[in-house]
């Protein structure tokens, strides 16, 4: 028998098993919700071939292999199947439909973040440095229509049209990322949810903020943007750590 055949859905397989350890190191980091939420991949040139994980599988069962593979032009995808999640299949694939640039979408309803986008103000002023991270690098969705099955998801894409902005706070909803790849959105969500706390604990003191520049603010947010292979690393370092645990996430 095959090794193909042993371990079905090989194709794209660098990028499955970067996913599947994406999955896994969000419920470590306790920003996944039940069986909800969603990450997804293009896999082809124009982005509208993607991977995405099954309906209602938790983040910490999820194997490369698990990943499915979908087309954001198939009219037919909600009667196949294994169908995904309506609303992951409404959000993601009019995203990979309409935005080439977002390669990599992820999708939580993490707690400070979920926390930010139930605030009447739901911008994030740069008070350090994982805030200014973000600085002018984000829209803030006040449209929130309910869940997001397809004509809210093609609501939500028509705002990422700019590539700057790589964060959408999802008001009333929670927070979604882009990417070039897995490791770039999941550094993203990762600080994005850092800087969220951050925020959040510092109003809590009900001190006055001690917000940056807009300059030095800007400044901050280039120089990170050209830190070197940071994102790359952090993903790297996350496989290494499920690897020494003997995880299943590469299988």
């Amino acid at each position: 028998m095959s090794v193909t055949n042993l371990r079905p859905n090989m194709d794209h397989w660098a990028g499955r098993v970067d996913l599947a350890a994406a999955f896994r190191w969000t419920v470590r980091l306790d920003m996944h919700e039940g069986v909800a939420n969603h990450f997804s991949l293009a896999v082809n040139e124009d982005g509208t071939q993607f991977l995405m994980n099954p309906n209602q599988m938790h983040f910490d069962r999820i194997r490369a292999s698990d990943l499915l593979l979908l087309d954001a032009n198939d009219t037919e995808t909600m009667e196949m199947p294994g169908a995904p999640d309506p609303t992951a299949w409404g959000l993601h694939g009019s995203i990979h439909r309409h935005c080439p640039h977002a390669r990599c979408v992820m999708h939580v309803h993490s707690i400070f973040a979920t926390v930010l986008a139930s605030l009447a103000d739901s911008t994030l002023p740069p008070i350090d440095q994982n805030t200014a991270t973000f600085y002018n690098r984000y829209v803030v969705d006040e449209e929130f229509g309910g869940l997001a099955f397809e004509s809210e998801g093609e609501r939500c894409a028509s705002m990422l049209g700019d590539p700057k902005k790589q964060v959408m706070i999802m008001g009333n909803h929670g927070v979604l990322v882009i990417g070039r790849d897995v490791a770039d959105a999941f550094n993203r969500l990762y600080y994005f949810e850092r800087a969220a706390e951050t925020y959040i604990r510092a109003l809590q003191t009900g001190q006055t903020l001690r917000v940056l520049s807009d300059e030095i603010a800007e400044k901050t947010a280039k120089e990170l943007e050209d830190y070197p292979d940071q994102a790359e690393a952090h993903l790297r370092e996350i496989k290494a750590i499920l690897d020494s645990e003997s995880s299943t996430y590469a299988s």
